[in-house]
């Protein structure tokens, strides 16, 4: 992933000695506090959606955090999205923190983008496999 051309996140799952890692794609709400992000750290970790009927906890598989405010887009009006769902930056940046500070605890490889900046991030989607988690 990176910001103006600097690489400021990036997973390596063979340099863990796994042949994958995950994407996790963070959006805050306004309801959402620390213990949900912990929670949802914890259900990340623990999913059993790799080879094998495998987790990533299972695996030690590495996970790159992205702080995703447009995944509280509502488009159900007019043409253009309305973002009041997402939480603004002050409360949402110390939860998507706390996201990856919980998994770290868990005992994951996390690497993280830089929060509200224009992130380019390439990733290989095998599968595919997509999922929404909320808690």
């Amino acid at each position: 992933m990176t910001v103006d051309e600097q690489v400021v996140g990036r997973i390596d799952p063979a340099a863990c000695g796994v042949p994958h890692g995950l994407v996790a794609l963070v959006g805050v709400t306004h309801s959402d506090t620390e213990a949900t992000a912990k929670a949802l750290a914890d259900k990340v970790w623990r999913l059993r959606i790799l080879d094998g009927e495998r987790s990533a906890a299972d695996l030690l598989a590495p996970i790159l955090v992205v702080s995703q405010f447009t995944l509280y887009a509502d488009t159900t009006k007019g043409r253009r999205p309305s973002w009041s769902a997402a939480a603004p930056g002050a409360v949402a940046e110390p939860l998507v923190e706390a996201f990856a500070r919980a998994l770290r605890e868990l005992g994951a490889t996390v690497a993280t983008g830089r929060f509200g900046a224009h992130m380019h991030i390439d990733l290989v989607n095998d599968g595919p496999v997509t999922l929404l988690v909320e808690m």
